[in-house]
């Protein structure tokens, strides 16, 4: 199993919820989060003073799923969130130890299954 973890542009996702739904992904984690990579944050004109925002926002993304279609994901998120502008974000792809579905005991594969 794998963890992924997809870091992206705000006004992405619903298209990245969209396209992982089509593709059967059922189940995943969202969280609204705040960062910089290589842009190093934005400058913004607010009432003309500029201002330095060293943290922009972001959503996270993490789904856990079986190896078999961790490829799959991947190219769904990658090709649903391109703008092709500096800040689309990153998608990192971890070993999954084991899972477990609290309420039914299930593990594994069977606990990430929808």
């Amino acid at each position: 199993m794998k963890m992924i973890v997809a870091v992206v542009k705000p006004s992405v996702t619903e298209t990245v919820m969209d396209a992982l739904a089509e593709i059967g992904v059922s189940g995943m984690t969202v969280s609204e989060v705040r960062g910089h990579g290589r842009q190093k944050g934005q400058t913004e004109i607010y009432r003309g003073a500029e201002y330095n925002v060293n943290l922009v926002p972001k959503v996270r993304f993490e789904i856990a799923v079986d190896d078999d279609v961790v490829a799959q994901v991947v190219d769904t998120i990658s090709k649903s969130a391109k703008t092709g502008k500096i800040g689309d974000g990153k998608i990192f792809v971890m070993d999954l130890q084991s899972a477990m579905r609290i309420r039914t005991g299930e593990t594994d594969s069977e606990a990430v299954a929808g």
